[in-house]
């Protein structure tokens, strides 16, 4: 089934007209999987590392394989029932299925997750280059602190005359090149990271991680579900589920990319997560980058090493966000603008909207203090919804007749769990919080 056309540029491809949408070959599949996995890997990557310290490493292990397994059956169901019907969208599924009540709600968690992850790129690219608070950025390492590399003028540079030149591209077909890149790089942040950790437990300057979490009270074991968002967080992807996979044209070419690049994230997950434990222990930040900002080691290389993990990541997050841009800046025209004609073939409303979208962002980065309370609240709500509340009702509904009961005890399960961990995780937050405050 070709992709039919909606009047929003929601469902633009990403990959070429040139590709047919029934091939199946080798280079159609390493091309999706370049996007999917750089629609996985954000910063999601930064703050698995401080889940270790929370959990442990074997907790942490099995914690990251069920949530990518659950992730892979809840992708499964949305692309079985979007290729059995009409839709082309997230949104046009859930309107099928639960009609414009459900297209709402999709519409509003895509846009809450995507603008949420983009403020995440944003403060974590302003703390490379500029740092936060007493830990000190690239720039001012390099050439001490001024006005002119100041957190606030470091982000909208970058976001002036990097991100903006990327957004403004209307077609992203070329994107799967620019999503290699951005891969590479992160396989460049882990190798770095593993070397790092390597040469410090050759050197005896480590602390043995702990395998197991430790448990003191009953405000500590609650204190455990609150990094179940991060991980949730650093999997959810779905909202480029069919601007992706549409255009291929089969299920099964999507469903092949998605389980490799499961595999291949959970896997660089789970090596930041214990490399970057190893080397920092209980004093990793809830931003891995963070910890860079000073050598760790009297080597001489090692000031290079730091800088170059926190430059390649950066650059990956540039990379990144034009992906996330495209299906916020999509979902946003289809819900306000549902009868007009493709954003692209409007100068107007896509120049405007793209401004908008970029000084929102913006203001947030600079405005909240923490990644972590991003993902915590991304977490627990609007990415439960994505990644397993909404796909489990669409199995259970069954307009089409598709879902086996197998598929419907999975999808009751997978909706049960999704909604008792994010209560006790926003409870305890809500907790934790008051705590302080008091």
């Amino acid at each position: 089934m070709g992709p039919v056309k909606n009047g929003t540029g929601a469902d633009v491809p990403l990959l070429g007209e040139k590709s047919s949408p029934t091939r199946e070959n080798r280079r159609v599949i390493w091309r999706t999987v370049f996007n999917v996995s750089t629609s996985i890997i954000g910063a999601g990557i930064m703050s698995v590392p401080a889940t270790m310290k929370v959990l442990g490493v074997i907790p942490a292990f099995l914690l990251i394989v069920l949530v990518a397994i659950l992730v892979d059956i809840s992708v499964d169901f949305m692309l079985r029932f979007t290729y059995a019907g009409q839709s082309t969208t997230y949104a046009g599924l859930m309107k099928e299925n639960f009609g414009k009540t459900g297209s709402f709600a999709v519409q509003i968690c895509v846009m809450i997750t995507t603008l949420g992850c983009l403020i995440m790129y944003l403060i974590i690219i302003g703390d490379v280059l500029s740092g936060q608070g007493e830990h000190l950025g690239i720039l001012q390492e390099w050439f001490g602190i001024h006005r002119w590399n100041s957190r606030n003028l470091s982000i909208l540079f970058i976001v002036l005359f990097v991100i903006l030149p990327l957004v403004l591209y209307r077609r992203v077909e070329s994107l799967w090149f620019s999503s290699a890149i951005a891969v590479i790089l992160a396989i460049v942040f882990v190798g770095i990271c593993s070397v790092m950790a390597m040469l410090a437990i050759i050197k005896g300057e480590t602390v043995r991680p702990r395998m197991l979490p430790e448990l003191k009270n009953t405000t500590s074991f609650f204190n455990l579900f609150t990094v179940i968002p991060v991980i949730v967080t650093a999997f959810t992807f779905h909202f480029n589920v069919h601007p992706i996979g549409i255009e291929l044209g089969k299920p099964t070419t999507m469903t092949t990319a998605v389980k490799i690049s499961l595999a291949f994230c959970a896997a660089i997950y789970f090596s930041i997560g214990i490399f970057g434990y190893v080397l920092f222990g209980d004093s990793i930040m809830p931003d891995i980058l963070v910890n860079f900002d000073k050598s760790f080691s009297t080597s001489a290389i090692s000031p290079i090493l730091n800088d170059v993990v926190r430059l390649s990541y950066a650059l990956h997050l540039m990379l990144v966000f034009p992906l996330l841009n495209f299906s916020l800046r999509a979902n946003i025209d289809e819900l306000i603008f549902p009868k007009q004609p493709y954003l692209a073939t409007n100068n107007k409303r896509f120049v405007c909207l793209t401004l908008i979208l970029l000084a929102l962002s913006y203001i947030a980065a600079i405005v909240i203090p923490s990644i972590w309370y991003i993902f915590q609240f991304l977490g627990s709500t609007s990415n439960v919804c994505l990644a397993f509340i909404f796909p489990g009702a669409i199995a259970l509904r069954d307009v089409h007749g598709l879902s086996t009961r197998k598929d419907k005890i999975i999808a009751v399960v997978m909706i049960f769990l999704a909604v008792v961990t994010s209560l006790i995780t926003i409870a305890t937050n809500i907790y934790s919080m008051t705590r302080n405050s008091s």
